[in-house]
């Protein structure tokens, strides 16, 4: 008999129910008795002891369902260790959980706070199993994570679709891109929709480079430029503000947003008509690829086996195309970012793409 728990934490993304299928299937092939609990809302659910038992009906026919079956919620880990409202200490109470439902261990689906949760209920002694969920691509010791390639495709489509329109009116597009502190999704969608200049968090970008870009564009007699823009894309000039100097400029802004800013000192200096597109949760949404149904399928079987081998504690994650297990330990808290000056920088550099710096 094994009996796993398993819950979704933090935003969602398409493939969450495909990772969840993947170790079940897993593991239903693998014992003669097997019980799953899915907790709800994330760790919601776990600390509130909300929950079902699930069966096999459950875990058929969403390998190609976006979202979760089970729901999601942000539950910040700096907030773990304070006392709810009503005094519960959550971490006792998430444990208690667990040890009521006699769990041999919990997997748990979700990006970097959700994974930095994880690694504190192994430290309490929990048995953990973490799958690395994010469109961001952001989590260390992974070479990718699963709802990248799906959100790859829609920010990708999104681009496409205002090339078509940009050409027609001769004008400046911005797509702003999911991204708050780092630009993987951005990059790739950026090279794959043929974006002129990609703004990333990674790389501050000066106003002054970017218009030259869009001018040296017009001369050569092309008549539109697209930009494609991460959320988290930042100024240099901003860049060199603290963090607290930062937020309170943000909260004083009259713009909703980076793209918008870009957007309006772009026209003050060219007098050019700019465009902004923001497709926001559009890119969590639907059906996962192709792609992603197979990465969780295969991180989902990788999971399974390390439960049947009763080897917890790590993250399975993707490595030169081979799924391995990394200790939770030495990659929690741990951003992976874009690196200004890797390979791929260069290569679009090299296609004649602008970054702003």
């Amino acid at each position: 008999m094994k009996r796993i728990g398993m819950l979704t934490s933090g935003g969602d993304c398409q493939a969450l129910n495909a990772a969840m299928r993947g170790v079940v299937k897993g593991l239903s092939n693998n014992v003669d008795e097997l019980e799953v609990y899915g907790f709800y809302d994330g760790y919601k659910g776990l600390i509130y002891g909300e929950y079902r038992l699930l069966t096999s009906r459950d875990f058929s026919g969403i390998l190609t369902k976006g979202g979760t079956i089970l729901g999601s919620s942000r539950q910040p880990f700096k907030q773990m260790r304070v006392p709810d409202k009503n005094g519960l200490d959550k971490v006792e109470a998430m444990k208690q959980t667990y040890y009521k439902l006699n769990l041999d261990c919990l997997v748990i689906l979700g990006g970097n706070g959700t994974q930095k949760t994880a690694n504190l209920l192994r430290e309490e002694g929990l048995n953990i199993i973490h799958l690395p969920k994010t469109i961001d691509n952001d989590i260390y010791g992974t070479d990718v994570t699963f709802g990248f390639q799906s959100a790859i495709n829609i920010a990708t489509d999104c681009i496409d679709c205002i090339h078509t329109t940009a050409a027609s009116h001769n004008r400046v597009f911005i797509v702003e891109v999911m991204g708050h502190k780092v630009g993987w999704l951005t990059l790739y969608a950026g090279i794959a929709g043929g974006a002129d200049i990609i703004l990333l968090p990674e790389i501050p970008y000066d106003i002054d480079k970017v218009i030259s870009a869009i001018e040296k564009r017009t001369k050569a007699g092309k008549g539109f430029t697209i930009l494609a823009v991460a959320e988290g894309a930042i100024s240099k000039e901003d860049a060199k503000l603290s963090k607290k100097e930062y937020k309170k400029k943000l909260e004083n802004s009259p713009y909703p947003s980076v793209s918008y800013e870009v957007a309006d000192l772009i026209k003050q200096r060219t007098g050019t008509e700019v465009r902004v597109t923001v497709p926001g949760h559009t890119q969590r949404g639907g059906s996962p690829t192709p792609y992603d149904r197979v990465l969780c399928s295969r991180l989902g079987a990788a999971a399974a086996e390390a439960i049947l081998e009763d080897d917890y504690g790590y993250m399975i994650a993707m490595v030169n195309n081979k799924t391995t297990r990394v200790p939770l330990e030495k990659v929690a808290g741990k951003l992976k970012m874009v690196e200004p000056d890797c390979q791929i920088i260069n290569e679009a550099k090299t296609m004649g793409m602008s970054f702003g710096d």
